[in-house]
């Protein structure tokens, strides 16, 4: 689908959301930020989804993470549906804002518009779609879902540790890595420079090209 992605810019739209209408760029300030659409309110999915963002809320805080929610429903329904929300993930608050978009305009600028979803007037509905926008306001990894398939918060913490090491680091994180584990050093850093950046040492895997390109450190 065309529209938004890796890399872009996050356009600064004015929004109006459950905590009032704010600047995009205003809201992401210094901070990374996920940025989330949910097909609809009332809707089984995004009930347990949005509930477990706000469980996951202290987590993505202490990463320094901003959450901001977004569906084509408005600002009552999306209060209204906050209680259920709250009352089924055991009263986590939701303290995020959820955008509204009724005109169905932000969801076509932000690359959340599914495919196949309509509602019983024949509307785009938005995509399970997520951004992490970067403090830089740009897009630095997207997950785009169908309607069916709900999102592992796992996952998302995850990609956010592994997206603000490389950012501090001249790091990668390689296949099935977790928090804590070890990190691969860029191809693009010498073994003299890795030296230097990364004293606590690393390993080089003895490969039969006998190249030294995979080299394990912990950051």
């Amino acid at each position: 689908m065309p529209g938004l992605t890796i890399g872009d810019d996050l356009p600064n739209l004015e929004v109006e959301t459950t905590n009032g209408k704010m600047k995009l760029h205003d809201y992401v300030g210094d901070s990374y930020t996920i940025l989330f659409s949910h097909p609809g309110d009332f809707t089984p999915v995004c009930t347990t989804e949005l509930g477990m963002m706000a469980a996951y809320a202290n987590k993505f805080a202490e990463l320094g993470v901003k959450l901001l929610g977004l569906s084509c429903d408005d600002v009552h329904s999306h209060k209204e549906w906050i209680k259920d929300i709250e009352a089924y993930n055991k009263g986590h608050k939701v303290t995020y804002p959820i955008i509204a978009d009724s005109k169905r305009e932000l969801i076509k600028q932000l690359n959340m518009v599914d495919p196949e979803e309509t509602d019983s007037s024949g509307h785009k509905l938005p995509s399970r779609a997520l951004h992490i926008v970067g403090p830089d306001k740009k897009i630095r990894l997207s997950f785009l879902y169908p309607a069916t398939t709900g999102r592992n918060m796992d996952e998302v913490v995850r990609v956010v540790d592994s997206l603000q090491k490389a950012a501090k680091h001249k790091i990668a994180t390689p296949a099935n890595w977790k928090p804590g584990e070890p990190v691969v050093i860029s191809p693009n850093v010498s073994t003299e420079q890795a030296k230097e950046m990364f004293p606590q040492g690393f390993d080089t895997a003895n490969l039969p090209s006998g190249k030294s390109y995979l080299r394990f450190t912990n950051v």
